[in-house]
């Protein structure tokens, strides 16, 4: 398979760069070879977080470049519109329902975009859009911190409804990778989180 290009953003705390650990070595167990960039940002003062993942038999970089990302997964709303440049026409977007609202609103300065507005600027680059209720998920579930576990989940249905990797990766790699990246006080949690997320990626689309 060529180069399958992930870029998973989001926000400080949100878990993203777990959630980008788990992708690498879930790619590995597969038997694919991968690269993996991170770029931390401001993540300690809950700032800007992003994470470059290629899977493929042959990856030479781990850096994807703008107009070459296959799968953007946004663990918060306004971070999938800031990296929109990076994504090719008809790429997959998978966008957790969170908002954490940046200094930059609260002051005033700015506004946070509508929904109709960011599903307009989604729907200008592609019709493959998820949207995961991954808090309410992870809510509901009693582990808030599992949000990441409930769009892996989205994440991994996504790759094998779209056949973006074939073979598709078995559900079993997936949760043994999670098992081995997390708390093992955590496992059950993490893996109710991850198939619920499995069956909201059937909301595709923005309401």
């Amino acid at each position: 398979m060529k180069p399958l290009n992930f870029l998973l953003v989001g926000v400080g705390g949100q878990g993203t760069i777990l959630a980008s650990d788990i992708l690498a070595h879930v790619g590995a167990a597969a038997g694919l070879q991968v690269k993996q960039a991170e770029l931390h940002g401001m993540s300690q003062r809950g700032g800007s977080v992003s994470s470059h993942v290629r899977w493929g038999e042959r990856v030479f970089s781990p850096i994807v470049g703008a107009g070459e990302v296959d799968v953007l997964v946004a663990f918060e709303e306004l971070e999938a519109l800031r990296y929109l440049e990076m994504l090719h026409r008809d790429a997959l977007i998978i966008v957790n329902q969170e908002r954490i609202i940046p200094t930059s609103v609260t002051t005033g300065a700015y506004t946070y975009p509508t929904e109709p507005t960011m599903l307009a600027m989604f729907s200008s680059v592609t019709t493959h859009i998820i949207r995961v209720d991954g808090p309410g998920i992870a809510g509901r579930l009693g582990l808030a911190k599992a949000a990441n576990s409930v769009v892996l989940g989205a994440l991994a249905r996504a790759l094998a409804v779209h056949k973006l990797v074939e073979p598709p990766v078995s559900d079993e790699i997936w949760l043994t990778t999670m098992a081995e990246r997390t708390p093992a006080k955590f496992r059950d949690l993490n893996r109710a989180a991850f198939c619920g997320g499995q069956d909201a990626m059937t909301l595709v689309g923005m309401a």
